[in-house]
């Protein structure tokens, strides 16, 4: 039996929009189910996100510390940040990202992988790319705002993150996803048989 995701698009009988906020805004939806009901729901509508989970050649994970005020936390993430513009090419943001946020460049850029945040009340979809051969990024450092400006940089043994995600001690969605994802990879094919970066992503599709 192969497990597999597959496209759906119910029918909708009436669409609003009552809150556009400055990246994202809220829908409400009158869908009809199998039974021929019609249920309204509410959800958040997000351009997508990109994540980094970047690897240097000790084996550490580049992680940034943040303060996340929706769940009042500081919270030690990967880099990551939404694709801006309808259509981004998702590499590319990826790659700005970890710039921005770390001053760091790579050379070898993989698809870890995709998945949907919250799907039940959120339509955002991430892609956490797998980042290796690390090296400082030439020019000045992109200046940073707003919560930002109070943001920390780490590089974390591997294990040592993937041991605290499973003592409920790191909760970050990318970096939880992004951690055990690799860990995966490792002990199976290996990272060279992960997708390459410009793989197909159908949640967000994008130019090349």
């Amino acid at each position: 039996m192969t497990i597999k995701d597959t496209a759906e698009e119910w029918q909708v009988t009436a669409s609003d929009t009552p809150f556009v906020g400055n990246k994202t805004s809220v829908r409400t939806d009158d869908v009809v189910m199998p039974d021929g009901t019609v249920v309204r729901r509410d959800y958040q509508v997000h351009p997508g996100s990109v994540a980094v989970l970047a690897l240097d050649d000790e084996n550490r994970v580049l992680v940034i510390r943040q303060y996340r005020h929706p769940v009042r936390h500081k919270l030690w993430e990967i880099p990551a940040g939404l694709l801006d513009v309808p259509g981004e090419n998702p590499l590319h943001a990826a790659q700005r990202e970890l710039y921005e946020e770390a001053h760091v460049k790579a050379e070898d850029w993989r698809v870890l992988t995709d998945v949907y945040t919250t799907p039940g009340g959120c339509d955002e979809a991430v892609r956490v790319f797998l980042a290796r051969g690390l090296s400082e990024a030439e020019g000045e450092r992109f200046e940073v705002s707003e919560e930002e400006s109070d943001m920390e940089l780490a590089r974390v043994p591997l294990a040592d993150l993937v041991r605290g995600v499973l003592a409920g001690e790191l909760s970050n969605n990318s970096l939880v996803v992004g951690a055990m994802s690799l860990t995966a990879a490792l002990q199976g094919d290996g990272v060279d048989a992960l997708r390459p970066a410009d793989a197909p992503w159908p949640a967000r599709p994008f130019e090349a």
